[in-house]
C-alpha cells in the first residue's frame, strides 16, 4: 500500500535495489527524549490545573494550554528525532507538511485533554479515547515522515509499522490512566510520582517514534546515482527547536504554578472572608445577646444604658426633654409561685408586647431591665406627655390575659423622672425614677408618680439610717428596749411585759420602731435586729429576776421575714441558755399574716419553738387574714386583739360585737386573750365584763426603759386593794390616787394612775 509516496505494506523488490544503511545521532535522540518527558510532565500538570480550576473559562484555558504543551512536546520530539536521522543520501524536509503534522498532534492532544476534563473517566472511556489519540499521534508521525524528501524510496516493515501504532495507543492509554489518578493529591510523594509518570510517558512517546523509524527502509535502484549528503546543521537546529520548545513548555508550567499559588491565595482569601463573615455574624449574635433580652426580645439593661447615654448627649447639645418611666409588675411573684416560672415567662412576653404597643414610635425605647422590671425612654415636649404615656400603659396592662387555663389581670406601678429637671446623668435619672416607683408601690400600687426632691431627701435619710443602724448593731450602741406592762384582769397584777425596741439616735433623738424596722427589713438587717432584741430581752428578764420579779414574762415581737428562718429556734434556745431564763417566761409574738404566708413551714418552726417551752402569741389579730381551720392547728397560747377594734369603744357598737366574738372564739380554742391599745376606763370595764384575760395600753402605762420599770410595776400592783373601782376619779386634778407623772403624754384628758378591780 502506498500513501503520500510511502510504502507501508508493500514488499521490497527482490533485485535491483540497494537498502541504505541509516543511523541516528545519539545526542539528538537524548534531546528528543528530554523534550518528550518535559511535554508529558507539563500535560500531567495541566490536567491538575483543569481539575482544580473553579471557573469554566479557566478550565477551557488550561485545557488548551495542556493540549499545546503535549502537542508541542510530541511534535518537537518528532522533529528532533527526524533531525537525528542520518542517511547516506541527500535529504530535505517540506515545511508545510511538517506544520500539518503539528496540527494533527494538536488535535490528538486536545482529544486527550478533553477526555481528562471529565471527572473520573472509566477505563473503557479511557481505552476508547486512547485508540483515537494513538491513531492521531501515529498519523502525526507518518504525515511528518512524508515531509522527508530524497532520491531513495521509502518502504516500511509492516510488523514494526503496526507495533508503532500499538505503542502510540498504549502510551495514550497510560497517559489517560495516570493523569486521572494524579489529578488529586499534594506533597512530595505526589510530585515524585508525577515526575516518574512524565518519564514513563516520554519513554512511550519516544518508543513509538523510533519504532516507526526502525520500520523505515530507504531503497535506491542499483543503477541510480547516489548523491552523498552535504554538510548540515541538524544538531544546531535540533538544539534550537528543543530550547524553544522547552522555554514555551516551561513558561506554561510556570504560569500554571503561578495560577496555582494565586488560586491558593484566592481560596485563602475566601476562607478569610468566610471567617470574617462568621466573625461578623458571631459579633452580631453577641451584640444581640449582649444588648437584647432573650425572653422578650426587648433591649436589656446594657443596651438601654448605651442608648440612654447617646440620647442624653444629643439632648444636652440640641436641647429638649427626656422622660424615664420605670415599671414594676404588681405581685408578679404570685404568678411564679402559683402557676410556675414557665407561665411567668409567658406572662412577661405578653406584658412586654402590651408595653411595646403603648409607645408612640420607634424613637421610644422599651427595655427589660431584669425580672419584672421594665423601663421606657421617651422624648417629650412637656411632663404631661409622660403622664399620658404612663396612663395608656396602666390601662393596657389591665386587659385580661389567658394564662395556663386562667384569665389573669395584672397591674403595674410606674415611677417617672424627667431630664433635665430631675437629673443630668443616666444613673441619677434611673435612681430618681426608681424612687418614684417606690412611692407608687407604697401608695397602693397600680399607679404612677413623678419624682420630687422629697423622695430623694427621704431616700438619702433612709440610706443614712441604714448605715447608722448597721453601726449600732455592730457596736451595740444606741439600741435599747422599752417595756409596756400587760395587766392580768383575773389576778390584778402585771404578769407580762411587751419588749419594744427604741433607738437613741445621736442626731434625731429617740426613734420609734416604725422609723427603722422597715429599713431593717428592706436591707437584710431584720434577723440581726430581732436576735438582738431576743438576747437583750432575756438578759433584762434575768435582771428582773434578781430584783424579785421571778414570775414576770416578756413578750418579744418576731418579724414576718424572720419567721421563715430555720435558725430561729436555735437562736431562741441559745439566748435562753446564756441568760439562764426559764423558757416558760418568754413569749414570741407573730402576726397572723406571717403565720399564713407559708403555713406548712411555719407550723414546723412553731412546733420546734413550742417544744422549747416558749409561749406563742398571735399579734394584731383581726387586721390580716387567717383560716380557723389552720388556726386551731397552730400551737398558740395567746391571741392579741389589735388596737383598731378598741379605740372607738364604747361608741362603736360593731367593734364591741367583734371584740366579744373574738374573745369567745379564742376561749373556745383554749387561747388567752390580750387586748392592746386600752386608753380609757370604759374600754377597760367593757373588756373585763366580757371575759378578756389581759389588757395593755396607755391606761396602765406608756412603754418605759428597764431602769424606770420597777416603780411603775409597784405602783400598778399596789393599787389592787387600795380602793374600789367606783372611787376612781377620771377628771383632771390632783388626787391621792392619781399620778400624772407616771403616764406622761397620754392622749386625751385621761391620766389614770392605777386600775383596781373590785373586791369580790
Amino acid at each position: 500500500m502506498e500513501w503520500l509516496g510511502l510504502h507501508f505494506i508493500t514488499e521490497l523488490p527482490q533485485s535491483g535495489l540497494v537498502i541504505l544503511d541509516c543511523s541516528h545521532d545519539p545526542l539528538l535522540v537524548l534531546l528528543a527524549y528530554v523534550v518528550a518527558c518535559v511535554g508529558s510532565f507539563a500535560t500531567l500538570h495541566m490536567v491538575e490545573r483543569v481539575g482544580h480550576a473553579e471557573k469554566p473559562g479557566a478550565q477551557l484555558l488550561w485545557r488548551w494550554v495542556g493540549a499545546g504543551c503535549l502537542a508541542g512536546g510530541i511534535w518537537a520530539m518528532h522533529f528532533i528525532g527526524m533531525l537525528a536521522f542520518q542517511a547516506p543520501v541527500e535529504t530535505h524536509y517540506e515545511l508545510s507538511v511538517a506544520l500539518l503534522s503539528l496540527l494533527i498532534a494538536l488535535l490528538a492532544s486536545w482529544l486527550l485533554m478533553h477526555t481528562l476534563s471529565h471527572p473520573g473517566p472509566s477505563f473503557w472511556q479511557c481505552l476508547k479515547a486512547s485508540i483515537w489519540i494513538g491513531l492521531g499521534i501515529a498519523a502525526m508521525h507518518y504525515v511528518g515522515m512524508t515531509a522527508l524528501h530524497s532520491s531513495a524510496v521509502v518502504y516500511y516493515r509492516p510488523a514494526l509499522f503496526a507495533l508503532s501504532i500499538v505503542i502510540a495507543i498504549g502510551a495514550s492509554l497510560a497517559a489517560l490512566l495516570i493523569s486521572s489518578h494524579l489529578r488529586e493529591g499534594t506533597g512530595l510523594f505526589h510530585q515524585l510520582l508525577k515526575y516518574s509518570a512524565g518519564l514513563v510517558l516520554g519513554a512511550g512517546i519516544v518508543s513509538m517514534h523510533f519504532t516507526g523509524m526502525a520500520a523505515l527502509n530507504l531503497v535506491l535502484p542499483i543503477d541510480s546515482l547516489q548523491v552523498p549528503p552535504s554538510e548540515n546543521n541538524h544538531l544546531q537546529l535540533g538544539l534550537t527547536v528543543a530550547i524553544m520548545t522547552l522555554l514555551i513548555i516551561g513558561s506554561s508550567i510556570s504560569a500554571a504554578l503561578a495560577d496555582k499559588k494565586l488560586q491558593h491565595k484566592e481560596r485563602d482569601l475566601q476562607r478569610v472572608n468566610a471567617l470574617l463573615s462568621q466573625l461578623d455574624q458571631a459579633r452580631m449574635s453577641l451584640q444581640q445577646v449582649a444588648h437584647y433580652d432573650a425572653l422578650t426580645n426587648l433591649i436589656n439593661r446594657r443596651g438601654f444604658n448605651q442608648i440612654f447615654a447617646e440620647r442624653l448627649i444629643e439632648k444636652t447639645h440640641e436641647g429638649g426633654m427626656l422622660a424615664v418611666l420605670f415599671l414594676d409588675i404588681d405581685h408578679f411573684k404570685r404568678i411564679n409561685d402559683s402557676l410556675g416560672h414557665d407561665a411567668g415567662d409567658e406572662l412577661l412576653k405578653v406584658l412586654a408586647s402590651h408595653i411595646k404597643s403603648s409607645v408612640r414610635s420607634h424613637e421610644d425605647v422599651v427595655a427589660r431591665l431584669g425580672g419584672d422590671e421594665f423601663c421606657l425612654l421617651i422624648s417629650l415636649q412637656d411632663r404631661e406627655e409622660a403622664r399620658h404615656m404612663a396612663q395608656r400603659i396602666l390601662v393596657k396592662m389591665k386587659e385580661p390575659i389567658e394564662l395556663a387555663g386562667r384569665r389573669v389581670v395584672m397591674t403595674t406601678s410606674i415611677g417617672i423622672s424627667v431630664f433635665p429637671e430631675d437629673g443630668k446623668t443616666c444613673e441619677e435619672l434611673l435612681k430618681n425614677a426608681d424612687l418614684a416607683l417606690y412611692q407608687s408601690k407604697g401608695s397602693g400600687r397600680n399607679g404612677l408618680h413623678f419624682f420630687n426632691t422629697t423622695l430623694k431627701t427621704r431616700a438619702t435619710l433612709e440610706l443614712q439610717l441604714e448605715e447608722e443602724l448597721r453601726h449600732a448593731l455592730r457596736e451595740n450602741t444606741g439600741l435599747m428596749l422599752y417595756y409596756q406592762p400587760i395587766y392580768d384582769l383575773k389576778t390584778g397584777q402585771v404578769s407580762k411585759l411587751e419588749a419594744l425596741i427604741r433607738w437613741q439616735h445621736p442626731v434625731h433623738g429617740l426613734l420609734a420602731p416604725d422609723r427603722f424596722i422597715g429599713i431593717a427589713e428592706a436591707n437584710g438587717l431584720i434577723a440581726e435586729l430581732d436576735n438582738w432584741v431576743l438576747r437583750k430581752a432575756c438578759e433584762d428578764l434575768g435582771e428582773l429576776s434578781r430584783q424579785g420579779c421571778e414570775e414576770l414574762k416578756i413578750a418579744v415581737n418576731c418579724s414576718p421575714l424572720n419567721l421563715g428562718r430555720e435558725e430561729l429556734a436555735d437562736e431562741i434556745e441559745q439566748a435562753l441558755r446564756i441568760s439562764g431564763v426559764a423558757p416558760q417566761r418568754l413569749e414570741l409574738e407573730v402576726t397572723e399574716n406571717a403565720l399564713m404566708d407559708n403555713i406548712t413551714n411555719t407550723l414546723v418552726l412553731l412546733r420546734q419553738i413550742r417544744a422549747l417551752g416558749v409561749s406563742l402569741s398571735i399579734d394584731d389579730f383581726g387586721t390580716g387574714y387567717s383560716s380557723l381551720a389552720y388556726l386551731k392547728r397552730l400551737p398558740l397560747n395567746t391571741l392579741k386583739i389589735d388596737r383598731s377594734f378598741i379605740q372607738d369603744i364604747p361608741m362603736a357598737t360593731q367593734d364591741m360585737e367583734i371584740v366579744q366574738a373574738i374573745i369567745v372564739m379564742a376561749h373556745t380554742l383554749h387561747l388567752q386573750v390580750v387586748t392592746e391599745g386600752v386608753e380609757t376606763f370604759e374600754q377597760y370595764e367593757f373588756l373585763e365584763r366580757h371575759g378578756c384575760d389581759f389588757v395593755q395600753g396607755y391606761l396602765l402605762s406608756r412603754p418605759v426603759p428597764l431602769a424606770e420599770l420597777r416603780p411603775v410595776l409597784n405602783e400598778i400592783n399596789q393599787r389592787k386593794h387600795s380602793c374600789t373601782v367606783s372611787s376612781l376619779s377620771l377628771a383632771r386634778g390632783t388626787s391621792a390616787l392619781m399620778s400624772t407623772d407616771l403616764f406622761p403624754g397620754i392622749p386625751g384628758s385621761h391620766a389614770v394612775a392605777s386600775i383596781v378591780r373590785p373586791v369580790h
